[in-house]
């Protein structure tokens, strides 16, 4: 250890020996130990962080007055390195030789000496490194929970879904407070599968896609009618008689047949709210917050370092502080909007109530086929369905 990185113990001084044997001529001989001030495994830690880097303590201290000059490497390397407030002073409050110190307390009394705030400036061209790939994560989930919030709103088949899911709340409510409900509470989305109906033969979830798929195979094919009407009135009156003709049954199975591929499809048209999905909200909030922070903070030691004369760091770092503060004031209102957005969407979709005590699963009635018939939402009550 002491041959590959010159590691020695913590005020280890060398073995006493015999004036008269080791020195037969009777000169002193001087201690030859170094003086460490830190713990002596911290020390030999810096020490070999020190002599992998491939700049000069002078070097070193030209940047710290520039503001700029490291590569990132050597940047965290030193960032490493940092001692604690009460390490920086007693390595400042050292006054004996400085040539006695041990490696990493001889590197870290020059560079402190010559800059106090060495380390504190290094952080700070550190986070200025980092700040662009930081800021551009942050746009990129931005920009996805925008486009997940609006393909949400726009998306017309997934509203028809949510509304098949509120009527038939409003159904099975039928006659209590709950029966003519505005919204529901979006955790009874986990309920539709668990909801079986009166014959047991199927779940809630398979009827309401299955209504959905009625209505929009109706559609498409009414749809369909119409765009033949255009080209002649006598052919559309003929399909109309021979669409009427049809077994009911035949006709509900073109209708099936039809509106599977449009509901099924239905996932392809959400894939920024898959990826909205992916993102960690409160980490989202929580990395601008951080990153205003860290340029309040950066502020606060250029403020100091300008009352007191200044300098090229100062005038890097001001640059630097100018446009991110912009910047960072900019994606905080975009991120209001974004949460705004979110919370109207959460809204739209169906409101919590807090009061409404939990529910067993029931089972629920044959419902009509006409069910998907009516073409407006119930209005009448603030009432919240939670099957």
């Amino acid at each position: 250890m002491e041959a590959l990185f010159g590691y020695v113990a913590t005020n280890r001084l060398s073995p006493k020996r015999d004036s008269n044997q080791a020195n037969p001529r009777g000169t002193n001989v001087g201690p030859s130990s170094q003086i460490c001030i830190l713990d002596a495994r911290k020390s030999q830690n810096i020490a070999i962080v020190i002599k992998s880097l491939t700049i000069s303590r002078k070097e070193i201290l030209d940047v710290l007055m520039e503001g700029r000059g490291l590569n990132a490497e050597t940047l965290e390397k030193l960032a490493r390195i940092a001692p604690t407030e009460e390490e920086q002073s007693q390595i400042l409050e050292y006054s004996g030789d400085p040539t006695r110190l041990a490696d990493a307390e001889c590197f870290l009394y020059h560079i402190l000496k010559a800059v106090p705030t060495a380390f504190t400036r290094l952080n700070a061209m550190l986070f200025r490194y980092n700040y662009d790939l930081e800021i551009l994560n942050l746009k990129e989930s931005l920009r996805t929970l925008e486009l997940g919030c609006k393909e949400l709103r726009t998306r017309g088949l997934f509203m028809k879904l949510l509304e098949a899911i509120l009527k038939a709340g409003n159904r099975m409510n039928a006659g209590t407070s709950r029966g003519n409900a505005q919204a529901f509470n979006l955790s009874s989305l986990r309920k539709l599968s668990d909801v079986r109906s009166s014959d047991g033969k199927t779940t809630l979830l398979h009827f309401v896609v299955e209504e959905v798929v009625r209505s929009e195979g109706k559609r498409c094919v009414i749809n369909t009618n119409h765009s033949l009407s255009r080209s002649s009135s006598q052919n559309h009156n003929r399909n109309l008689s021979s669409e009427n003709l049809k077994p009911k049954e035949d006709r509900e199975k073109e209708y099936m047949m039809l509106g599977l591929p449009m509901v099924g499809g239905i996932s392809a048209e959400f894939s920024n709210v898959k990826k909205a999905a992916a993102i960690d909200y409160d980490s989202f909030a929580g990395t601008c917050s951080a990153l205003t922070t860290r340029v309040a903070e950066i502020r606060e030691l250029v403020i100091q370092r300008e009352n007191n004369g200044g300098g090229r760091f100062v005038r890097e770092m001001k640059a630097f502080l100018q446009a991110a503060e912009e910047e960072l004031t900019v994606m905080r209102e975009q991120q209001k909007k974004c949460d705004g957005k979110r919370k109207t969407v959460t809204t739209s979709l169906g409101t919590s109530s807090a009061n409404s005590p939990p529910r067993n699963p029931v089972r629920f009635p044959i419902l009509p086929k006409n069910f998907m018939s009516g073409n407006s939402r119930s209005t009448n009550s603030d009432a919240d369905n939670d099957f």
